[in-house]
C-alpha cells in the first residue's frame, strides 16, 4: 500500500477523543497510523482538499470498518465535489453509528448530484426532527438551496424565514443563514432588503466564513483598487524637456527647409547675390522636470 508523507510533528494524539476511542478496536500500531492520516485530513481539507482526499483514502484502506474513518473519507470526497463517493461514505458511517447528524450533508450531496427533489424529500423526513439546532439550520439551508436549484426563488426565501433568522443571538450558523437569506432576496430583485441582510451577516461573521462584506460593498458601489498598482503609478517617472523658444527645433528646421524648397521653384534673379543659408542653432535645454520629484514634494 502506497503511503503519503506525514510530518514528524504529527503524532495522532491531535484527533478528537471520541475518534481515538473508536480506533482502540485496532492494533496499537495500526491505530496510530490511521490517526496520523486522519490528522492530515483535518489539516488540509480547507486549503488543500485534494491533499486531504489522498490521506483519507490511505486511512480508508487501513481501517474501512471504523465509522470515523468512513466519515472523514466522506467529507474529503465532499470537499473535492466527488458527491457520489461522499454520499456512499456518509451512508456507510450512518449505518455503523445509527445517528442522523450527517443527514443534511447527505441531502446536499443529492443536490450536488443534480437531484434537488431528493434533497427536499430528505428535508421533510422524520430524521430532521432528531437533529440538534445546528443540524436543523443546516438542513434549512440545504432545502433553500434545493428550491433555488428548481428555480423556486420565492419558496427559497420562505424556507429561510425562521426563528433562528430573526434571532439577535449570534450562533455559529448565524452568519451563513443571514447570508443565504440576503442572497435569496437579491436573486428576486429585492436589493434594499438584501443589502440590510448582508450587513447583518457581516456583523455576525466573526471568522470570515462568508464574503458578505464584499457583497455589501458591491451593492454600495464601492470599487477596490489594488494598492500595489497605485504605488507603481506614483513611482512612474515622466521627464519633461523645456526648450528655449529662441532656439530652432528639428520641427522648425523641417518647416524652414520646406519654405526654401518652395522658393527654389520661383524664378531667380541671376544678378542677385547668392543667399547664404544660416546654420540651425542647437536646441537649448533650459530645464528638466521630473514627475517623481513633484510627487515627493506633494
Amino acid at each position: 500500500m502506497k503511503r503519503l508523507p506525514i510530518p514528524d510533528d504529527v503524532t495522532g494524539d491531535e484527533i478528537d477523543k471520541d475518534v481515538r476511542q473508536e480506533l482502540q478496536s485496532l492494533p496499537k500500531t495500526l491505530a496510530e497510523d490511521v490517526a496520523r492520516n486522519l490528522v492530515m485530513v483535518a489539516r488540509l481539507i480547507d486549503e488543500d482538499p485534494e491533499g486531504a482526499y489522498g490521506y483519507s483514502r490511505v486511512a480508508l484502506r487501513l481501517a474501512s470498518r471504523v465509522a470515523a474513518v468512513r466519515e472523514a473519507a466522506g467529507f474529503a470526497a465532499y470537499a473535492t465535489q466527488k458527491y457520489s463517493e461522499a454520499l456512499a461514505e456518509f451512508r456507510a458511517a450512518r449505518r455503523m453509528t445509527g445517528n442522523t447528524e450527517l443527514w443534511p450533508v447527505m441531502a446536499d450531496c443529492e443536490r450536488g448530484l443534480g437531484r434537488p427533489e431528493k434533497a427536499l424529500d430528505m428535508a421533510g423526513a422524520p430524521e430532521v426532527q432528531k437533529l440538534d439546532k445546528a443540524g436543523q439550520v443546516e438542513m434549512r439551508l440545504v432545502a433553500a438551496g434545493a428550491r433555488r436549484d428548481l428555480d423556486q426563488l420565492d419558496a427559497a426565501i420562505v424556507t429561510l424565514q425562521s426563528p433562528e433568522l430573526a434571532s439577535n443571538s449570534l450562533q455559529p450558523w448565524t452568519a451563513r443563514l443571514r447570508y443565504a437569506y440576503a442572497d435569496a432576496l437579491l436573486a428576486v430583485g429585492r436589493e434594499s432588503e438584501a443589502r440590510e441582510w448582508f450587513a447583518k451577516a457581516v456583523e455576525a461573521d466573526r471568522d470570515g466564513s462568508t464574503d458578505a462584506s464584499d457583497r455589501l460593498a458591491e451593492l454600495d458601489g464601492v470599487e477596490f483598487v489594488d494598492a500595489m498598482d497605485e504605488d507603481d503609478a506614483e513611482a512612474e517617472t515622466v521627464v519633461t524637456v523645456v526648450v528655449d523658444e529662441n532656439t530652432t527645433t528639428d520641427d522648425d528646421a523641417d518647416d524652414e527647409t520646406a519654405d526654401e524648397t518652395a522658393d527654389e521653384d520661383e524664378p531667380q534673379d541671376e544678378d542677385a547675390p547668392e543667399a547664404v543659408e544660416p546654420e540651425a542653432a542647437e536646441p537649448k535645454i533650459v530645464e528638466i522636470k521630473d514627475s517623481t520629484e513633484r510627487n515627493t514634494e506633494d
